[in-house]
C-alpha cells in the first residue's frame, strides 16, 4: 500500500542543513507516494527563503506533493507587500492554488488555508470552507483514506495550545467527522502527536489528529528533536481500513532520521 509523508514548519531561513540532508535520505529510503507540507514553509516569507524551500523540495523524489502556507508565509515586516500582495511570494514559488487537492486510490487529501493576511498568528476557517470540504469528503471514492490538512490544528493535546485552534474549529470537526473524514493533519505548534479526537456533538466515527513537529528548522519546542510523520494505508479483509502512523526523529546535528514510534490507527467503515 502507498505511503504519505507529512511534514510541517520547515521555516526556511532557520533550517538545519544536516537535518535537511537527513530528510532527503529518509525520503529516498521510504519512497512515499505523497508528500504534504502543512505550512510555515519559511521564517519570514522572503523570496530567497521560498526559493531555498522550493529547491530543496524539488530534490525529494516524491510523485505527488501538496504544499500550503502558514502564518509565517505572509510577509510580517514588509507591510506594503502584506497589505497589497500577501500571498504573491508563496504563489511564485508553489503556484497560485492555495488549497490543492489530491485523489489517489488510497488517499483523498484536501487542504485548507487557515491563514488570513490581517492575522499575525491565529487561524481562521470560514463557513464556506467547512461546507465545501464536507461536500468533497462525502464524494470520496470507496477505499480512500480521507485526509484534511490545515496549518493550524483543530485539536491540540496541551491546554496551553488551545489558543492556536482556528475559529469555527468545533463546527469543522463536527461537519467533517459526519462527512467521513479519517485524519486531520496539521502543524503550527511544533509538537508531534497522534491522538483520537472526541467530536461534539458525538459522531460515531473514529477521527484522528496527526500533528507534525518541526521538520528541519532549529525552532524546536520542549527539547523534542526534528520530526516528521509517515503514514501508510493498509487494508485487509479481516480488520477493514487501517492506517499505520510512524513518527521519525532526527537530532539537530543531523545524521539520520530514526523511527521512534509506530501506531496502528483503526478507521471507521466506509459509507460509500
Amino acid at each position: 500500500m502507498s505511503r504519505l509523508l507529512h511534514l510541517s514548519d520547515t521555516h526556511f531561513g532557520t533550517e538545519l542543513p544536516g537535518v535537511c540532508d537527513a530528510l532527503e535520505r529518509l525520503v529516498a529510503g521510504v519512497r512515499p507516494e505523497v508528500l504534504v507540507l502543512s505550512g510555515d514553509i519559511t521564517q519570514r516569507a522572503t523570496a530567497a527563503q521560498f526559493a531555498r524551500a522550493r529547491a530543496w523540495l524539488d530534490r525529494l523524489p516524491v510523485p505527488h506533493r501538496l504544499v500550503i502556507g502558514g502564518n509565517h508565509d505572509i510577509p510580517l515586516f514588509d507591510l506594503a507587500e502584506r497589505l497589497r500582495h500577501p500571498y504573491r511570494r508563496l504563489s511564485a514559488a508553489f503556484g497560485p492554488e492555495r488549497e490543492p487537492r489530491l485523489n489517489l486510490p488510497d488517499w483523498q487529501v484536501l487542504t485548507l488555508d487557515t491563514t488570513r493576511w490581517w492575522r499575525h498568528r491565529d487561524g481562521t476557517l470560514s463557513r464556506a470552507q467547512i461546507a465545501r470540504t464536507a461536500d468533497t469528503l462525502q464524494a470520496a471514492a470507496p477505499g480512500q483514506i480521507r485526509v484534511v490538512v490545515t496549518h493550524h490544528p483543530l485539536h491540540v493535546t496541551r491546554i496551553g495550545d488551545e489558543v492556536h485552534r482556528p475559529t469555527h474549529h468545533r463546527k469543522a470537526l463536527s461537519a467533517w467527522a459526519g462527512a467521513g473524514a479519517d485524519l486531520l493533519l496539521s502543524g503550527h505548534v511544533h509538537l508531534p502527536a497522534v491522538v483520537p479526537v472526541a467530536v461534539e456533538p458525538e459522531v460515531s466515527r473514529r477521527l484522528w489528529s496527526v500533528q507534525a513537529g518541526t521538520a528541519v528548522s532549529h525552532r524546536l519546542r520542549e527539547g523534542i528533536p526534528n520530526s516528521v510523520m509517515l503514514l501508510e494505508a493498509l487494508s485487509d479483509g479481516h480488520h477493514g481500513r487501517q492506517c499505520c502512523c510512524e513518527t521519525w526523529q532526527c537530532p539537530p546535528e543531523g545524521g539520520a532520521f530514526r523511527r521512534v514510534a509506530s501506531q496502528l490507527l483503526a478507521l471507521s467503515p466506509l459509507r460509500g
